[in-house]
């Protein structure tokens, strides 16, 4: 594998794990007892981003049009930073670091370069 097909799934494999831990953490503050946020609306919307974070970090790794790919790291930029803005309106700082790892690994995938067509094509279009 080479340093470039690495890179580009290193930025994916952060946004997805972004998204698995926030949601993870915001679900464990919907359920918990005395987390202050326990059954709150808030903290089920941060659980659906959360999701749909990591859903955000699959596609932009499986597509190669460039559009698109820009189409949903815009969407995923949006999502990341409301994310982390709710996470905060609810005291959850744990949450808001796990937004920041998804950001890290969005801003890697924008810096790297673009796919060539031999061989590091995404699994859709």
């Amino acid at each position: 594998m080479s340093q470039s097909a690495l890179s580009q799934r290193m930025g994916a494999v952060l946004i997805c794990a972004g998204g698995l831990a926030g949601a993870i953490i915001a679900a464990y503050a919907y359920i918990a007892p005395l987390t202050g946020v326990t059954g709150t609306p808030g903290a089920l919307l941060v659980i659906v981003t959360s999701v749909l974070v990591l859903l955000g970090g699959l596609i932009v790794a499986l597509i190669a049009s460039r559009g698109i790919r820009n189409l949903f790291r815009v969407l995923l930029c949006l999502g990341i930073l409301g994310t982390a803005a709710a996470a905060a309106f609810l005291h959850e700082w744990v949450l808001i670091a796990a937004m920041a790892v998804a950001l890290v690994g969005l801003v890697m995938d924008i810096l790297t370069p673009a796919r060539r067509a031999a061989g590091t094509r995404g699994a859709l279009a």
